[in-house]
């Protein structure tokens, strides 16, 4: 099964390390690890992904909450969510090539970002799977990568929002709370005469 843990972990040296020692004494692989600033100061988002039992799972989940530095831990795998990956791909590109190339990353709604004499960058945002079938046509009818930079995933739960978000917009209890209007003057001399 597959689990991805969304963890909030404070801004300090050696946070990442704790995590990954745990999953080393789990005997754990993870699969993909992103980190990054988040909404909240002082603390970033990291995203991991594992394959482990539903019961490991929690194991994991409740040994990531005991580390130090570590503020919120959230198993979003069966939850709602949106997942991305980022990559860079740089190709040979003769100029008798290039055409075919860009239509190629036309067709997958990615981008050239850099392109030179003998090859051209292209950056892809997207789920796995796309990415992986760019990477496979590019590697049919003699395309040559010449290299490969991915993100590892990085997923946010649909519709499901952190207390700071749900402040901002106003919500009270699960529902959005009612401006306050001021009544109209017109009103309020109508009601005292």
């Amino acid at each position: 099964m597959l689990h991805t843990f969304v963890a909030y972990v404070e801004d300090r040296p050696g946070v990442l390390t704790r995590v990954a020692s745990l999953f080393r004494r789990l005997n754990i692989n993870i699969n993909s690890l992103t980190v990054g600033r988040s909404e909240r100061p002082g603390l970033s988002r990291l995203t991991l992904v594992c394959e482990a039992s539903g019961e490991a799972g929690h194991r994991i989940r409740a040994s990531l909450f005991k580390l130090e530095n570590v503020v919120d831990v959230d198993d979003i795998a069966q939850a709602p969510s949106v997942t991305r990956e980022l990559a860079l791909i740089k190709v040979a590109a003769s100029p008798r090539k290039r055409a075919q190339i860009f239509d190629l990353v036309e067709v997958f709604r990615a981008r050239i970002v850099d392109l030179t004499s003998e090859s051209l960058m292209i950056e892809m945002t997207g789920v796995e799977s796309k990415i992986e079938g760019l990477i496979e046509v590019l590697r049919e009818d003699d395309g040559q990568v010449l290299e490969i930079c991915r993100s590892g995933k990085m997923t946010m739960r649909r519709g499901h929002h952190v207390s700071s978000v749900v402040k901002a917009m106003g919500v009270v209890d699960g529902e959005a709370a009612e401006p306050e209007v001021e009544p109209a003057a017109d009103s309020v001399a109508g009601e005292a005469g």
